[in-house]
């Protein structure tokens, strides 16, 4: 046990920490990368070009762990698959940093990125939940911890892949990513004996015979009617979900354009000090919490796992030099530039800072709906480019290029932390609750089909930013996805006595 949890807990943290890393450092570069000019050593796309490819992606890699459960569960079970996807991705990265040798390198990256998150991600969250008993009551807390190494993970990945991918080079970007993906892999490989049978092979036949038998019990106590009207509920909570993350991961796409091409990021005077100041807090200061927990499961590890400790301890003594020389480097600097991929490491921030006073909100003050919390929501993603768009007032329409406050930005990411907390974590909680046991693994896939075509719409929706704003305006641009959200969220409100009732009491 380390810190009241099984120490397999922080193997498993570190994995997902190291992949998030990697996953969420190229992307924070690759819009960007993509409309970057030639003479910058870009590829000098059109904003549309770049967010269609991004579509593709981010669309089929919340569409592959379909595949990459069913491959666990039936062949490999989740260690082996876990692996297999960390070592896919690890070349993936590897492929990518050659793009300036010639640009299939970048292509098949991309595809080896799609086909390893497709193995790797449902099988390590899987893997956490069967540490625990299914009445344990540290479950929950379990979960909770894991998700700090999520966005620990997304954001250093952000911070670091994007600073040195967009001031000392691309394929370094794309390289350091890489790197510690391999270290993720080899900490988990040499730590994986601490799981003892936990997804060593897939689950057998009997197994899944007696659950199913048993399953079969509990739900002939509940009503046909009952449980099709939960599954309603599910569908409707499903297809609202959909109208969130289309808005919600403009992240990656039109908001990183808008951040490119249209907000100041020349910072000089005092403004240029604060926010190096600003930037190397958020910088020291997650390494130094993930190193506490680092340093609490080598105390009790070490002995039993040392190629683990030893693997994540070199991996962190790189993060260390790299966080420092980056303070460095940007202190040494007259003028400060904030790169483009620093704003997408404010929603993790956010999430850090904001996550356990919404859990007490929920606990304490005021316990809404599912249906409420959803359309909550929705509503603060669209006031999100509400904000967005009375930023962009002021750009001409048509323009190219403008210097908008970066507040508006901030502002606007802010909005959509707390929309994602209203309905990112409920949603999951609801579809355990509301699905029948049989259909659990079913629905809990659709859930990742529902933000895989959300991503997809996103990224083609980006790209008709620059037609847009040239016939229109760039504020329309943004007042046409915040509108879109926020109708979902008055449907929701509307239906919500409704769907309330066809709950039958799960709240």
């Amino acid at each position: 046990m380390v810190m009241g949890h099984p120490a397999g807990l922080f193997i498993l943290f570190f994995t997902e920490m190291w992949e998030r890393f990697s996953y969420y450092g190229m992307r924070a570069l690759l819009t960007v990368f993509l409309i970057t000019e030639i003479s910058k050593e870009g590829w000098g796309w059109t904003s549309g070009e770049a967010l269609q490819l991004y579509s593709w992606y981010t669309g089929l890699v919340y569409l592959t762990p379909l595949i990459g459960g069913i491959i666990a569960d039936k062949i490999t079970g989740f260690r082996k698959a876990i692996l297999l996807g960390a070592l896919i991705m690890t070349l993936g990265h590897a492929s990518m940093a050659f793009e300036m040798i010639n640009p299939m390198f970048f292509y098949i990256g991309l595809a080896f990125m799609i086909l390893g998150n497709g193995l790797f991600k449902p099988n390590i969250s899987s893997m956490v939940g069967q540490l625990y008993p299914d009445n344990s009551t540290k479950k929950d807390a379990g979960y909770t911890i894991f998700y700090m190494g999520i966005n620990a993970g997304a954001f250093l990945g952000m911070l670091l892949c994007g600073y040195i991918g967009e001031k000392v080079g691309w394929h370094y970007g794309f390289g350091l990513a890489g790197v510690f993906m391999l270290f993720g892999m080899l900490q988990f490989y040499f730590g994986q004996k601490i799981f003892g049978l936990i997804g060593k092979e897939p689950i057998k036949k009997d197994v899944y015979t007696v659950e199913k038998i048993e399953d079969e019990i509990v739900e002939e106590e509940t009503a046909a009617h009952i449980v099709r009207d939960r599954l309603v509920v599910v569908g409707v909570l499903m297809v609202a979900s959909i109208f969130f993350f289309f808005a919600f991961e403009q992240a990656g796409g039109s908001m990183t354009v808008f951040a490119k091409n249209y907000t100041q990021r020349i910072l000089d005077g005092n403004a240029g000090t604060i926010f190096k100041w600003v930037d190397a807090i958020l910088t020291i200061f997650p390494i130094l919490i993930v190193s506490y927990v680092l340093f609490g499961l080598g105390k009790r590890i070490f002995k039993k796992y040392p190629l683990t400790i030893i693997f994540t301890a070199i991996s962190f003594a790189i993060i260390w030099v790299l966080g420092i020389w980056k303070i460095n480097r940007e202190f040494g600097l007259e003028e400060t530039e904030v790169t483009v991929s620093w704003f997408q490491i404010l929603n993790s921030f956010f999430i850090i800072t904001l996550a356990s006073s919404f859990s007490k909100i929920w606990e304490k003050v005021w316990n809404p709906s599912g249906p409420v919390k959803f359309a909550m929501g929705l509503a603060l993603v669209g006031v999100g480019f509400v904000v967005l768009s009375i930023g962009a007032n002021s750009i001409p329409q048509g323009a190219e290029t403008a210097a908008v406050s970066m507040i508006w930005l901030i502002l606007a990411y802010f909005f959509h932390t707390m929309g994602e907390l209203c309905l990112s974590p409920v949603g999951l909680s609801y579809v355990s609750k509301l699905s029948p046991k049989r259909l659990a693994g079913l629905l809990f896939g659709l859930w990742f089909t529902a933000s895989a075509i959300a991503n997809f719409i996103a990224g083609q929706t980006g790209s008709y930013i620059d037609k847009i704003s040239e016939t229109y305006s760039m504020s329309t641009f943004f007042l046409i996805i915040a509108a879109i959200p926020i109708f979902a969220a008055v449907v929701l409100l509307i239906l919500n006595p409704k769907l309330k009732k066809m709950m039958h009491g799960i709240h």
